[in-house]
This record gives structure tokens, sequence and C-alpha cells, in this order.
């Protein structure tokens, strides 16, 4: 048996159209070609591959196994050439080929689902690349030159080698499960008492944020890199920590959580920044996705997030 020849372009679209057209003469009126132009293509394409795509033995020709299990090779070749065009003219265009993003674990995930869904929308031919960190290792990311744009919170230092702009902050609430003994207390809880529990904690390994703490108060704590294992362990009453409001409301409504009445003298409010690299402003897509993060986060705390 000889060896498959190489279909063209042209060939797999015209296989593609006559099955989504429903025959020969659909596809030649939505192709703008003679029915026996469409009947050739196709006879030639078969000949390539050396097997038998369509059976037209009946009224409306129909796949054969063989031409059902092509047809899906047909299509993701036909649409990879059009995201490959539509990729080119982007580029030509100004449109930079990626952006890649990272922000911080504290950051409301409804917002960042909803700025991310509809940057694909407004820009399907630009790569995202996505990376969730936290504290101090936002920005190092962006200093580092691994990420465009940096959105995240405190860092102790500063470097001139990236900028900053205050865009709002995420609210902080201390909880704890029903059943903890700090839970059971009634009424402002001196910090000296919640000093003898255990204290979950959020932090990282960045150099930007090494040895530096937000919001520690207990003498004990379990340091965790991650978010989600701290909501756990929360939920579980190994301990008690301050969480985005907006991540626990759901567990404060069912009773999951509780809210803590600490007494302290300042905000456990944390700021959100936009971070990029001085002197190197984003492309248009980049521009674009600074711009609803800006927008997006004030909006929230403006429903009371």
């Amino acid at each position: 048996m000889r060896e498959p020849g190489q279909p063209s372009l042209d060939q797999l679209r015209v296989f593609v159209a006559v099955i989504d057209a429903g025959g020969f003469a659909h596809a030649a009126r939505q192709l703008h070609r003679t029915q026996s132009v469409i009947s050739y293509t196709i006879a030639n394409l078969e000949e390539q591959l050396n097997v038998v795509l369509l059976d037209r033995t009946k009224r409306k020709p129909t796949l054969t196994d063989a031409g059902q299990a092509l047809l899906a090779d047909a299509r993701a070749v036909a649409l990879k050439i059009d995201a490959m065009r539509a990729r080119a003219k982007a580029l030509a265009g100004g449109l930079e080929a990626e952006v890649s993003v990272v922000v911080d674990v504290m950051f409301p995930t409804c917002v960042l689902v909803r700025i991310l869904e509809t940057f694909q929308a407004e820009f399907p031919t630009v790569a995202l690349r996505l990376r969730i960190e936290a504290m101090g290792a936002v920005s190092q990311q962006v200093l580092d030159g691994h990420c465009h744009i940096g959105v995240g919170g405190w860092m102790s230092a500063n470097s001139d080698a990236i900028e900053r702009l205050a865009i709002g902050y995420v609210r902080l609430m201390p909880v704890a499960a029903p059943a903890h003994a700090l839970a059971q207390m009634e009424g402002p809880i001196p910090i000296s008492l919640a000093r003898e529990h255990v204290q979950l904690v959020l932090s990282d390994r960045s150099a930007l944020t090494e040895g530096q703490d937000f919001g520690v108060l207990g003498l004990r704590n379990w340091r965790l890199g991650d978010l989600g294992s701290k909501h756990a362990l929360l939920r579980a009453g190994l301990g008690w920590g301050n969480m985005p409001e907006a991540m626990v409301r759901e567990d404060l409504a069912s009773g999951r959580l509780v809210h803590l009445p600490l007494i302290v003298d300042k905000s456990a409010n944390y700021p959100i920044y936009l971070i990029q690299r001085t002197g190197t402003p984003p492309g248009q897509a980049g521009k674009w996705l600074t711009e609803r993060f800006a927008e997006q986060l004030p909006l929230l705390l403006a429903q009371g997030y």
C-alpha cells in the first residue's frame, strides 16, 4: 500500500465545508465555486489520502468510517491555520504575542475570574500566562522579569527597578471556627489573649519579604504558603487568623467560621498595587489588563466587600 500524500489546506477546507453545508451543491454555493470543482477537490483529497471519505451512494453524501475519523483532523488543521493568521494580523497591528501576570493570592478570586474571562474574549490571539503568589513573591516575579504585570500587596523593601500604583485594598478579617476557644469569648478580645493561641499566618520565601511579618500577633504561629490550606485549617479549628473577607463571607453566613472581635489599634486592610518594571510600559493588551484591575477592585469595595 502506498503512503498517503500531502493534502492541501484548500482540500481540507472543502472537505469540512461539504459536511457542514450538507452536500456538494450547498458547499459550492458557500465557497462560490461550481459543484463539479467541489466534487473534483474531494476526489483528489481521497486520492491523496488513499481512503474513501464520503459514501456517494445515497442522495446526500455521508461520512465513511475513515471520513469520520479524519474530519476531526481536518477541522483542527483549519482552525489552527485560522488562529495563526489571526495572530499574525494582530502582531502586524502592534498587539503583543503574550502577556504574563502575577496576582497576589489575597486578590478576590471573583474579580480575577471576571477580568481574565473578559481578556480572553477581547484578545483571543494573545497568550496569557498567570501566576498566583503571596506577598513579596509578586513583586519578585516582576523584578526578575518573569512577569510583565504584577497585582500584589505589601512589600517592605522598595526598588527603583519597579513602579507601584495603589489601586485599593483587600479587607482582612480575624476568624476562627465556632469551637475555637477565642470564638467562645464574649465581647472584644484583648490582643494579649489572642497571642496565647496559635495564629495561622500566610508567608512566602521571597527575598523581598524574608523575615518580615504582616498582621502577625500570635506568639505561636504556623506559617503557610497557601491560602487554601490556611482556610482549611481555620475551618478545622486548628488556629485563628486573618482572611480576606470576600473569601470567608459564605463561611460566616453558614456558621463554619466566626468573626473574632479583636481589640486592635490599626486597620487590617491589605493594600493592593499594580506593579511593573520601570521604563517598560505594557503593550496594548497589557495596558487593557492593568486598566481593568485598577477599575474592578474599587468597584468590589464599593459593593461592601
